[in-house]
């Protein structure tokens, strides 16, 4: 390497960042052994917004577009180092940028059953999963907050922050919330909305923005989901017996394709005892009482005698029927 490429490498005239992969959210441009040059230029890409640090300190942010570096377009740098006038010579900083675009398809899931007081059946507990988006909104709070004087900081690097304090806020929200498990599972766009509402105020003390919130799936633990439907079937049953007898006539089927089975057997002796219990309640109820009463006998028209059903004489005159 020569002498003038040594010295030209000092001083950086353009300073610009382009995203090589995905899942970046901060990255401090290459500084060491180089001063940038007085009225160099900085290029800020949508979706970027960059941040010049001095002494580990966050100074001047800059949005979209291109800036000439000087005393005018950094009023905070230029006062943190004094400079009193318009300085002329390189000066050394720390530049960071940031990426500003929706980082989407992030997932959150609760790793174990978040117990919940429900309005209906009492303590269950609940599994959920989803999928969240999300941006940088204030570079000054998540340089501070969470990335630092790191040279590079991924997405990955905060995901299982974002997921505990999503799972976290959530039990919150569950256990305030006066909803029933059966309605949180058939709303769950407008259970997404709540906990975006409800989570904005924690994104934003990272200097993040929430951008949108969903639930793709709200279940209770296997054991749990058993009872449910057991429940849920009395219920449409209406009562004990019509669902013993729902199950009888569902287990029917069963017994048919296994009639040499034990299993079979059994099948067939519970349906049957519950067809006999319906036969002998059948038989215990009262008569209509619109029931036809006994034929009347026939009386002699002569002497007016009750004459016996069959007779061809009246056996009180004699007349000939």
């Amino acid at each position: 390497m020569t002498l003038k490429q040594f010295v030209a490498k000092q001083f950086i005239d353009v300073i610009q960042w382009n995203e090589p992969d995905e899942g970046i959210l901060a990255y401090r441009y290459p500084m060491q052994d180089m001063e940038i040059q007085n009225g160099g230029q900085l290029t800020v890409r949508e979706s970027q917004m960059a941040a010049f640090v001095n002494e580990g300190k966050i100074a001047d942010v800059f949005s979209p577009g291109l800036h000439a570096l000087n005393t005018h377009n950094l009023p905070v740098l230029t006062d943190l180092m004094n400079w009193d006038k318009e300085f002329e010579s390189p000066f050394k900083s720390d530049v960071y940028f940031f990426s500003t675009h929706l980082q989407i398809d992030q997932k959150w899931g609760t790793a174990t059953p978040i117990t919940i007081r429900d309005s209906e059946f009492g303590a269950v507990r609940i599994r959920g999963y989803g999928i969240y988006s999300y941006r940088i909104a204030d570079p000054r709070i998540f340089f501070t907050q969470v990335s630092g004087t790191r040279p590079t900081y991924y997405v990955g690097d905060l995901e299982g922050q974002l997921r505990n304090t999503i799972v976290a806020r959530m039990t919150d929200i569950f256990a305030t919330s006066k909803i029933s498990f059966l309605d949180m599972a058939a709303n769950q766009a407008a259970l997404g909305k709540q906990i975006a509402a409800e989570m904005q105020t924690n994104f934003a003390t990272l200097g993040l923005e929430l951008a949108s919130f969903v639930v793709e799936n709200i279940s209770l633990p296997d054991e749990l989901q058993k009872v449910m439907d057991a429940r849920i079937g009395v219920s449409m049953a209406g009562d004990l017996n019509k669902y013993t007898q729902f199950q009888a006539a569902q287990a029917l089927p069963v017994a048919a394709a296994n009639s040499g089975g034990a299993a079979g057997m059994g099948v067939g002796l519970g349906a049957g005892a519950v067809m006999g219990q319906n036969m002998m309640a059948a038989m215990r109820q009262p008569a209509a009482a619109d029931a036809p009463a006994s034929v009347a006998k026939k009386h002699c028209v002569d002497c007016g005698s009750a004459i016996p059903e069959g007779a061809r004489f009246c056996p009180s005159c004699g007349r000939v029927l």
